[in-house]
């Protein structure tokens, strides 16, 4: 159902004091600098793989050397951080509460 495909880190929250609507979007506006980066490395891995296999099919040389995938990983996380949309932000944010609601059941 979700788009998302990140692992988000519970481990540092107190889930048992998410009681209110406010508290779990307080929460989840405080993890969402982190989930978008986290979102944005993940998008960067995947177009990483495409652009080798591409590279790879049309004879040119693979850049796959793993210090260059980790830059590039790092810095396109780091751009879509802060080029995301508000509607991204936001869609983000919803799901962050989704899953602290089912990481609290």
């Amino acid at each position: 159902m979700s788009k998302f495909q990140i692992d988000i880190d519970f481990s540092n929250i107190d889930l048992a004091s998410l009681e209110t609507e406010e508290d779990f979007q307080r929460q989840a506006k405080m993890l969402l600098p982190k989930a978008l980066v986290k979102l944005g490395e993940s998008v960067g891995e995947k177009t990483w793989e495409e652009l080798q296999q591409k590279l790879q099919g049309t004879g040119g040389k693979l850049k796959s050397s793993p210090s260059e995938k980790r830059k590039f990983i790092q810095e396109t996380g780091r751009t879509y951080q802060r080029n995301a949309s508000n509607r991204e932000k936001q869609e983000l944010e919803d799901y962050i509460v989704e899953q602290l609601r089912h990481h609290k059941q």
